[in-house]
C-alpha cells in the first residue's frame, strides 16, 4: 500500500513540520494541494497549537497532522490537547514518544515518528507506531549522521512497518530512488519553502533560490545538536567558535531567535536559514499545487523511462 492510499491523500507526500513555518494555514494549504499538511508545535504552547488546529480545519477538510516536537516544555499539555482535539496524525521528533502512545493509539490517532536510526525505528515499532519517517541528515534543521541513502534501506530492513523516506527529496528521481530503497512515500520540506504559499520572507525564498549544490552548513556537531542551515555569516561565526570549544552558552548567544530572524524579518546574515542540500535544486517560486504536481509527475515519467532499462 503507497502512503496516499494509507492516509487517504491524493500523492504520497507528507510535508514536513518545520518549526516557525507550518502553520495550521499552511497546513491547510498543502492538503488542499494534494499531501498532508503538517502543523509545526515548534516552540508554541499547547494552547497556541490548538488554535493553529483550528484554523485549519476552518480551511480544509482534507487529512493533515500535526508534528510535536517531544524536547517541547509544554509536551504533556500538547500530547493532551492532541487527544482531545481528535487529531488523526501525528508526527514526532526529538525523542521517543513512548509515554504518549497508549492515550493516543486508545484515541484512534495515527503515529509516525521521525528516525534517525533503526535502533529507534524498532524501538517505536515496539511501542505501537503506524510507520516511522527515516529522514536522512541531507535534510535542513535539525539531522542525523547517515545519508538517507543508507539509512533508509536498513531501517526497512529492520521494521515490519511502512516507512517514509526524507531528506534529499526535490524532484521525481529522487522520489524514485525513495521508492526503490522500500519507502511507500516520501517527506519533503525544503522544496516546498519556495511556493508562493509558505509563510517565510521573500529574502528566505530569495536565498533559497541563489544557493548552489554546497550552499549548506551543519552547526552543533559538537553540542550534539546539528543542525543543517545556509551558509552566512552567522553560520561561520558559529563554526569558527566551535572549533575553538567555546562553551555551550556562547554558541547559544549566536543562534537564539536565529530562526525567527530569517522567517519573519527576512535576515539572511545573522539568521538560521534552514534548507536542506536540495536546495541548489531549487529554480523559482512556484504555488504549491504546482510544485507538488511536478513532483508527482516527474516521479511517474522517470518510473517509465525505468521500465525500459536493463542490466547487462
Amino acid at each position: 500500500m503507497m502512503l496516499n492510499e494509507m492516509l487517504g491523500i491524493k500523492y504520497p507526500i507528507i510535508q514536513g513540520g518545520m518549526a516557525n513555518i507550518a502553520t495550521g494555514k499552511f497546513a491547510a494549504q498543502v492538503s488542499n494541494a494534494g499531501a498532508l499538511g503538517i502543523i509545526a508545535s515548534g516552540g508554541l504552547n499547547a494552547e497556541a497549537i490548538r488554535k493553529e488546529i483550528h484554523e485549519c480545519r476552518e480551511l480544509t477538510d482534507k487529512p493533515f497532522g500535526v508534528n510535536l516536537m517531544l524536547m517541547n516544555p509544554d509536551v504533556d499539555n500538547i500530547a493532551q490537547m492532541l487527544v482531545e482535539e481528535k487529531v488523526k496524525i501525528i508526527t514526532t521528533g526529538a525523542g521517543t514518544p513512548g509515554k504518549y502512545m497508549p492515550a493516543w493509539k486508545e484515541a484512534g490517532i495515527m503515529v509516525m515518528p521521525v528516525v534517525a536510526s533503526s535502533a529507534l525505528a524498532k524501538k517505536v515499532e515496539k511501542l505501537g507506531a503506524d510507520a516511522v519517517i527515516a529522514e536522512g541528515g541531507e535534510s535542513g534543521g535539525h539531522v542525523g549522521d547517515m545519508t538517507t541513502m543508507a539509512l533508509v534501506p536498513q531501517i526497512v530492513d529492520s521494521v515490519n512497518i511502512p516507512v517514509i523516506a526524507a531528506g534529499g527529496i526535490a524532484d521525481g528521481r529522487q522520489f524514485v530512488a525513495a521508492l526503490s530503497l522500500g519507502a511507500i512515500g516520501v517527506q519533503v520540506g525544503t522544496c516546498l519553502l519556495v511556493s508562493e504559499e509558505c509563510p517565510i520572507h521573500i529574502n528566505y525564498k530569495n536565498a533559497l533560490i541563489k544557493a548552489k549544490d554546497n550552499g549548506t552548513t551543519v552547526t552543533g556537531r559538537s553540542l550534539g545538536a546539528p543542525v543543517r542551515i545556509i551558509k552566512n555569516q552567522m553560520a561561520r561565526d558559529y563554526l569558527k567558535l566551535e572549533a575553538q570549544g567555546v562553551e555551550k552558552e556562547e554558541l547559544e548567544k549566536i543562534t537564539l531567535g536565529g530562526l525567527r530572524r530569517a522567517v519573519f524579518d527576512g535576515d539572511m546574515s545573522t539568521g538560521s536559514v534552514m534548507a536542506g542540500q536540495v536546495c541548489g535544486q531549487l529554480k523559482e517560486i512556484k504555488p504549491l499545487a504546482e510544485i507538488l504536481d511536478d513532483l508527482y509527475e516527474d516521479a511517474k515519467k522517470h518510473l517509465e523511462l525505468m521500465k525500459n532499462m536493463e542490466l547487462r
